[in-house]
């Protein structure tokens, strides 16, 4: 079974928890909490020298980082992974979009004001410009889900996970949604997905879903 560290409130690692809950595969949860330094020790700096969560043990003493990478490897086999040569590029090719456009503002923003306190005040000066470029990424998300239900293949892919994540709670860090018709639609298609499980999910209702998944 995998293990999968995590923080509750992290998007990077709502990613992977949404993704295994997709994919009803059963896990172990392990709760780290950055803001108190509990990716820093040196236990879990041996399993993962970035000090960054989430993190995946996929074996024994064998770790995965990096959220987006965890996805496809969760993925992989499974209808979230895409099989045909150019649906699989469009999905890395939003999911590289989501690294460099997306999770750097929006990402960025949410953890400074929506988790850290006085992070406001710390990062007044970053604000203007996670603004303006986390806009510009929705504008270019809005203008693809005009045409499209989902990202890639036509049809919910871990690009969409990805995206997924920081887009979802982009409105408890300042960003209006109100203008992105389509996002908001989109958000919408993936919350209705079936095994979809929301970031507040507690681990001891994910523990008994996967027990029920274990069970079935």
């Amino acid at each position: 079974m995998y293990t999968l560290y995590s923080m509750q409130r992290s998007g990077n690692s709502y990613k992977a928890r949404l993704a295994l809950a997709l994919l009803s595969t059963p896990y172990q949860l392990v709760e780290v909490d950055i803001l108190r330094g509990e990716s820093r020790t040196p236990d879990f700096l041996k399993k993962n020298p970035s000090g960054q969560v989430p993190l995946l043990e996929v074996a024994p003493n064998r770790y995965l980082a990096e959220s987006n990478a965890i996805l496809w490897y969760l993925a992989g086999g499974s209808p979230l992974a895409p099989d045909d040569r150019i649906d699989r590029a469009e999905a890395l090719q939003w999911m590289f979009f989501e690294q460099h456009a997306l999770e750097p503002n929006i990402g960025a923003a949410y953890f400074w004001l929506a988790l850290v306190r006085g992070g406001r005040e710390l990062h007044s000066h970053s604000l203007e410009d996670w603004m303006e470029r986390g806009y510009r990424a929705l504008q270019v998300m809005d203008n693809h889900l005009k045409t499209h239900d989902y990202f890639a293949a036509g049809r919910l892919t871990v690009a969409d996970i990805a995206l997924y994540a920081y887009t979802h709670v982009a409105e408890q860090c300042d960003f209006d949604l109100g203008a992105f018709p389509a996002i908001r639609r989109w958000l919408d298609r993936v919350a209705r997905q079936p095994g979809y499980v929301a970031m507040d999910w507690q681990p001891d209702q994910a523990d008994e879903r996967h027990k029920q998944a274990v069970a079935g």
